[in-house]
Protein backbone atom coordinates (compact mmCIF):
# COMPACT_ATOMS: atom_id res chain seq x y z
CA UNK A 1 0.00 0.00 0.00
CA UNK A 2 1.40 3.21 -0.90
CA UNK A 3 2.14 5.92 1.84
CA UNK A 4 0.32 9.00 2.20
CA UNK A 5 1.99 12.30 1.65
CA UNK A 6 1.51 15.51 2.70
CA UNK A 7 2.40 18.97 0.56
CA UNK A 8 4.13 16.03 -2.00
CA UNK A 9 6.59 14.60 1.14
CA UNK A 10 6.18 11.54 2.50
CA UNK A 11 4.98 11.51 6.18
CA UNK A 12 7.09 9.74 9.00
CA UNK A 13 5.99 6.35 9.85
CA UNK A 14 4.08 7.52 13.62
CA UNK A 15 5.00 5.34 16.63
CA UNK A 16 2.39 2.69 17.77
CA UNK A 17 1.30 4.04 21.00
CA UNK A 18 0.92 2.27 24.19
CA UNK A 19 -2.79 1.33 24.70
CA UNK A 20 -4.72 2.38 27.43
CA UNK A 21 -1.74 5.15 28.36
CA UNK A 22 -2.78 8.89 27.98
CA UNK A 23 0.60 9.57 26.47
CA UNK A 24 0.80 13.22 25.44
CA UNK A 25 3.41 14.96 23.59
CA UNK A 26 4.15 18.52 23.07
CA UNK A 27 2.97 19.84 19.49
CA UNK A 28 4.13 21.85 16.91
CA UNK A 29 1.45 24.00 16.07
CA UNK A 30 2.84 23.69 12.52
CA UNK A 31 1.80 20.12 12.42
CA UNK A 32 -1.84 20.88 14.51
CA UNK A 33 -3.62 19.96 10.89
CA UNK A 34 -1.91 17.08 8.64
CA UNK A 35 -3.90 17.31 5.16
CA UNK A 36 -2.66 14.43 2.57
CA UNK A 37 -3.07 13.09 -0.63
CA UNK A 38 -6.58 12.02 0.40
CA UNK A 39 -8.32 15.05 1.42
CA UNK A 40 -10.29 15.23 -1.58
CA UNK A 41 -11.86 12.01 -1.29
CA UNK A 42 -12.13 12.21 2.48
CA UNK A 43 -14.34 15.33 2.64
CA UNK A 44 -16.49 13.93 0.08
CA UNK A 45 -17.54 11.22 2.47
CA UNK A 46 -18.02 13.80 5.03
CA UNK A 47 -20.51 15.64 3.01
CA UNK A 48 -22.12 12.31 1.92
CA UNK A 49 -22.44 11.72 6.56
CA UNK A 50 -23.39 14.90 7.12
CA UNK A 51 -25.97 14.25 4.56
CA UNK A 52 -27.32 10.81 5.71
CA UNK A 53 -26.58 11.15 9.10
CA UNK A 54 -26.66 15.14 10.40
CA UNK A 55 -28.02 14.66 13.95
CA UNK A 56 -25.62 11.74 14.56
CA UNK A 57 -22.32 13.65 13.09
CA UNK A 58 -23.28 17.08 14.82
CA UNK A 59 -23.97 18.24 18.10
CA UNK A 60 -23.68 22.28 19.61
CA UNK A 61 -24.98 23.03 22.39
CA UNK A 62 -26.96 26.36 22.81
CA UNK A 63 -24.04 29.37 23.44
CA UNK A 64 -21.25 27.52 22.00
CA UNK A 65 -21.50 29.67 18.42
CA UNK A 66 -18.72 31.93 19.23
CA UNK A 67 -15.93 29.12 20.33
CA UNK A 68 -17.43 27.61 17.32
CA UNK A 69 -16.86 30.46 15.34
CA UNK A 70 -13.45 31.50 17.11
CA UNK A 71 -12.24 27.60 15.76
CA UNK A 72 -13.71 28.08 12.28
CA UNK A 73 -11.35 31.53 11.94
CA UNK A 74 -8.32 30.05 13.54
CA UNK A 75 -8.30 26.68 10.94
CA UNK A 76 -9.32 29.04 8.23
CA UNK A 77 -6.22 30.92 8.72
CA UNK A 78 -4.08 28.30 9.58
CA UNK A 79 -4.62 26.25 6.44
CA UNK A 80 -4.57 29.05 4.17
CA UNK A 81 -0.93 30.09 5.50
CA UNK A 82 0.36 26.65 5.82
CA UNK A 83 -0.55 24.77 3.09
CA UNK A 84 -1.17 27.40 0.60
CA UNK A 85 -0.74 24.88 -2.71
CA UNK A 86 -4.57 22.93 -0.49
CA UNK A 87 -5.78 26.01 0.50
CA UNK A 88 -7.02 29.84 -0.81
CA UNK A 89 -9.13 32.24 0.82
CA UNK A 90 -11.70 33.61 -1.12
CA UNK A 91 -13.34 35.98 0.87
CA UNK A 92 -16.10 34.78 2.85
CA UNK A 93 -15.18 31.23 1.09
CA UNK A 94 -12.48 28.61 0.72
CA UNK A 95 -11.16 26.89 -2.66
CA UNK A 96 -9.92 23.54 -1.83
CA UNK A 97 -7.27 21.79 -4.39
CA UNK A 98 -9.48 18.83 -5.56
CA UNK A 99 -12.79 19.62 -4.41
CA UNK A 100 -15.34 21.29 -6.64
CA UNK A 101 -16.99 23.65 -4.58
CA UNK A 102 -15.60 25.99 -2.37
CA UNK A 103 -16.34 25.95 1.54
CA UNK A 104 -18.69 29.18 2.96
CA UNK A 105 -17.48 30.33 6.11
CA UNK A 106 -20.01 32.91 6.97
CA UNK A 107 -23.42 31.13 5.97
CA UNK A 108 -25.69 31.42 8.77
CA UNK A 109 -27.20 28.72 8.25
CA UNK A 110 -24.19 26.54 8.84
CA UNK A 111 -22.83 26.42 12.02
CA UNK A 112 -19.56 27.50 12.69
CA UNK A 113 -17.99 24.38 13.85
CA UNK A 114 -19.77 22.36 10.87
CA UNK A 115 -18.23 24.92 8.20
CA UNK A 116 -14.49 23.90 9.80
CA UNK A 117 -15.17 20.26 10.17
CA UNK A 118 -15.89 20.80 5.97
CA UNK A 119 -11.78 21.78 5.62
CA UNK A 120 -10.24 19.42 7.33
CA UNK A 121 -10.00 15.66 7.45
CA UNK A 122 -9.86 15.79 11.06
CA UNK A 123 -13.17 15.80 12.85
CA UNK A 124 -13.25 18.36 15.34
CA UNK A 125 -14.60 18.74 19.20
CA UNK A 126 -14.82 21.70 21.44
CA UNK A 127 -14.50 20.45 25.25
CA UNK A 128 -16.04 23.65 28.07
CA UNK A 129 -15.10 24.14 31.37
CA UNK A 130 -18.08 23.94 33.79
CA UNK A 131 -19.76 23.24 37.38
CA UNK A 132 -19.24 19.45 36.24
CA UNK A 133 -15.86 19.40 34.69
CA UNK A 134 -14.94 19.56 31.22
CA UNK A 135 -17.77 18.51 29.57
CA UNK A 136 -18.55 17.89 25.57
CA UNK A 137 -20.03 21.56 23.90
CA UNK A 138 -19.98 20.92 20.47
CA UNK A 139 -19.07 18.08 17.99
CA UNK A 140 -18.71 17.44 13.93
CA UNK A 141 -17.87 13.63 14.19
CA UNK A 142 -17.74 11.92 10.94
CA UNK A 143 -15.53 9.10 11.34
CA UNK A 144 -15.82 7.96 15.15
CA UNK A 145 -14.22 4.82 16.28
CA UNK A 146 -17.18 2.47 17.32
CA UNK A 147 -18.93 5.40 20.06
CA UNK A 148 -21.88 7.80 19.26
CA UNK A 149 -21.79 11.50 19.33
CA UNK A 150 -25.85 11.58 20.48
CA UNK A 151 -24.88 9.55 23.82
CA UNK A 152 -21.59 11.60 24.83
CA UNK A 153 -23.24 15.34 23.77
CA UNK A 154 -22.95 17.44 26.53
CA UNK A 155 -21.49 14.95 29.20
CA UNK A 156 -18.19 15.13 31.21
CA UNK A 157 -15.13 13.52 30.59
CA UNK A 158 -15.71 10.58 33.36
CA UNK A 159 -18.98 9.91 31.50
CA UNK A 160 -17.68 10.22 28.30
CA UNK A 161 -14.78 7.51 29.24
CA UNK A 162 -17.37 5.27 30.83
CA UNK A 163 -16.59 2.47 28.67
CA UNK A 164 -12.86 2.35 28.54
CA UNK A 165 -11.53 0.66 31.06
CA UNK A 166 -9.69 2.51 33.29
CA UNK A 167 -10.96 5.96 32.46
CA UNK A 168 -14.46 6.32 33.96
CA UNK A 169 -15.30 9.01 36.25
CA UNK A 170 -13.73 9.02 39.99
CA UNK A 171 -10.71 7.33 38.12
CA UNK A 172 -6.99 8.71 38.53
CA UNK A 173 -7.04 8.62 35.11
CA UNK A 174 -10.51 10.39 34.75
CA UNK A 175 -9.05 13.15 37.57
CA UNK A 176 -5.64 13.49 35.82
CA UNK A 177 -7.06 14.26 32.67
CA UNK A 178 -9.12 17.06 33.86
CA UNK A 179 -5.98 18.39 35.55
CA UNK A 180 -4.25 17.97 32.05
CA UNK A 181 -7.32 20.27 30.53
CA UNK A 182 -7.01 22.51 33.11
CA UNK A 183 -3.57 23.64 32.59
CA UNK A 184 -3.08 23.31 29.37
CA UNK A 185 -2.23 26.66 27.46
CA UNK A 186 -3.14 28.70 24.40
CA UNK A 187 0.98 28.39 23.14
CA UNK A 188 1.56 24.69 24.30
CA UNK A 189 -1.21 22.49 22.41
CA UNK A 190 -0.32 18.59 22.72
CA UNK A 191 -0.99 15.30 20.69
CA UNK A 192 -1.44 11.31 21.33
CA UNK A 193 -1.96 8.41 19.21
CA UNK A 194 -4.92 5.47 19.86
CA UNK A 195 -5.11 2.49 17.49
CA UNK A 196 -7.69 -0.02 17.01
CA UNK A 197 -8.12 -3.58 14.51
CA UNK A 198 -10.89 -3.41 12.83
CA UNK A 199 -12.36 -5.71 10.04
CA UNK A 200 -12.24 -3.06 7.42
CA UNK A 201 -11.03 0.31 6.13
CA UNK A 202 -14.39 2.32 6.15
CA UNK A 203 -13.53 5.85 8.34
CA UNK A 204 -16.97 5.77 9.72
CA UNK A 205 -16.95 3.41 12.44
CA UNK A 206 -19.70 4.83 14.32
CA UNK A 207 -22.46 2.70 16.55
CA UNK A 208 -25.19 3.69 14.42
CA UNK A 209 -26.53 2.27 11.52
CA UNK A 210 -27.73 3.97 8.64
CA UNK A 211 -31.45 5.02 10.76
CA UNK A 212 -29.20 6.59 13.05
CA UNK A 213 -29.69 4.33 16.04
CA UNK A 214 -26.78 3.16 18.47
CA UNK A 215 -26.61 -0.59 18.62
CA UNK A 216 -24.54 -2.05 21.95
CA UNK A 217 -20.73 -2.05 21.25
CA UNK A 218 -19.37 -5.17 21.01
CA UNK A 219 -23.14 -6.93 19.54
CA UNK A 220 -21.54 -8.37 16.54
CA UNK A 221 -18.33 -9.95 16.59
CA UNK A 222 -15.36 -7.94 14.98
CA UNK A 223 -13.55 -10.97 13.90
CA UNK A 224 -14.26 -14.75 13.86
CA UNK A 225 -11.98 -17.72 15.20
CA UNK A 226 -10.82 -18.36 11.98
CA UNK A 227 -9.35 -14.52 10.72
CA UNK A 228 -5.99 -13.98 9.25
CA UNK A 229 -4.04 -11.17 8.53
CA UNK A 230 -5.44 -10.87 5.27
CA UNK A 231 -9.12 -9.49 7.25
CA UNK A 232 -7.40 -6.54 9.85
CA UNK A 233 -7.05 -3.00 9.59
CA UNK A 234 -5.22 -1.48 11.50
CA UNK A 235 -7.23 2.28 12.57
CA UNK A 236 -4.73 4.94 13.97
CA UNK A 237 -5.84 8.16 15.39
CA UNK A 238 -3.75 11.37 15.84
CA UNK A 239 -5.57 13.32 18.69
CA UNK A 240 -4.62 17.07 19.32
CA UNK A 241 -5.68 19.69 22.40
CA UNK A 242 -5.37 23.12 21.47
CA UNK A 243 -6.67 25.91 23.81
CA UNK A 244 -8.22 28.32 22.00
CA UNK A 245 -7.35 32.12 23.28
CA UNK A 246 -10.55 33.76 23.67
CA UNK A 247 -13.34 31.62 24.72
CA UNK A 248 -10.81 29.30 26.85
CA UNK A 249 -12.60 25.91 24.91
CA UNK A 250 -10.13 23.60 24.40
CA UNK A 251 -10.40 21.95 20.79
CA UNK A 252 -10.03 18.19 20.34
CA UNK A 253 -9.33 17.12 16.89
CA UNK A 254 -9.26 13.55 15.59
CA UNK A 255 -7.41 12.34 12.32
CA UNK A 256 -8.50 8.49 11.38
CA UNK A 257 -6.02 6.62 9.22
CA UNK A 258 -6.89 3.04 8.37
CA UNK A 259 -4.43 0.06 6.41
CA UNK A 260 -4.18 -3.22 6.12
CA UNK A 261 -2.36 -4.91 8.85
CA UNK A 262 -0.37 -6.93 5.50
CA UNK A 263 0.92 -3.82 4.38
CA UNK A 264 2.58 -3.15 7.16
CA UNK A 265 5.34 -5.76 6.52
CA UNK A 266 5.69 -4.87 2.94
CA UNK A 267 8.29 -1.94 4.08
CA UNK A 268 11.28 -2.90 6.30
CA UNK A 269 11.24 -0.02 8.18
CA UNK A 270 7.38 -0.85 9.24
CA UNK A 271 8.21 -4.63 10.26
CA UNK A 272 8.87 -3.19 14.13
CA UNK A 273 5.16 -1.75 14.38
CA UNK A 274 3.76 -5.17 13.47
CA UNK A 275 5.85 -6.92 16.06
CA UNK A 276 4.68 -3.92 18.41
CA UNK A 277 1.68 -4.32 17.89
CA UNK A 278 1.53 -8.16 18.44
CA UNK A 279 3.61 -7.71 21.38
CA UNK A 280 0.52 -4.78 22.77
CA UNK A 281 -2.00 -7.19 22.01
CA UNK A 282 -0.94 -10.35 24.00
CA UNK A 283 -0.44 -7.69 26.58
CA UNK A 284 -4.20 -6.26 26.80
CA UNK A 285 -6.24 -8.13 29.98
CA UNK A 286 -9.92 -9.53 29.39
CA UNK A 287 -11.79 -5.86 29.67
CA UNK A 288 -9.25 -4.08 27.62
CA UNK A 289 -9.63 -6.92 24.71
CA UNK A 290 -13.39 -6.22 24.82
CA UNK A 291 -13.44 -2.67 24.47
CA UNK A 292 -10.58 -2.71 21.48
CA UNK A 293 -13.66 -5.83 19.62
CA UNK A 294 -11.10 -8.54 20.01
CA UNK A 295 -12.12 -10.97 22.22
CA UNK A 296 -11.65 -14.21 22.09
CA UNK A 297 -9.71 -13.20 19.06
CA UNK A 298 -6.73 -12.04 20.68
CA UNK A 299 -4.32 -15.10 20.11
CA UNK A 300 -5.01 -16.29 16.81
CA UNK A 301 -4.72 -12.20 15.96
CA UNK A 302 -1.21 -12.39 17.72
CA UNK A 303 -0.63 -15.51 15.62
CA UNK A 304 -1.05 -13.74 12.80
CA UNK A 305 1.11 -10.63 13.70
CA UNK A 306 3.80 -12.64 14.53
CA UNK A 307 4.35 -14.51 10.85
CA UNK A 308 4.47 -11.14 9.52
CA UNK A 309 6.99 -10.11 11.26
CA UNK A 310 9.01 -13.02 12.38
CA UNK A 311 11.61 -12.37 15.08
Amino acid sequence: MPSRTTQGRETAEPELSRAFAIGLKPLDPATWIEPDDRLAAELAEKERLIAALPDVVFFAETGSAAAQAELRDLLAAHLAATFPGLYRRQGTEMAIAGVDRPVPLADPAVPPLLAAARLVQEDLVLMRRGAGGWRLAAGAVCFPSDWHLPDKAGRPIGEIHRPVPGYAAGTRNDAMIGRIFDNLKVDQPVWRGNWSLVGDDALYHGLAGADGRPAARGAVPRFGADVTAADVFLRRERQTLRRLPASGDIVFTIRITVEPVAALAERPERRALVAELARQLAALDAGQRDYKGIGGSRDRLVAALAALAPA
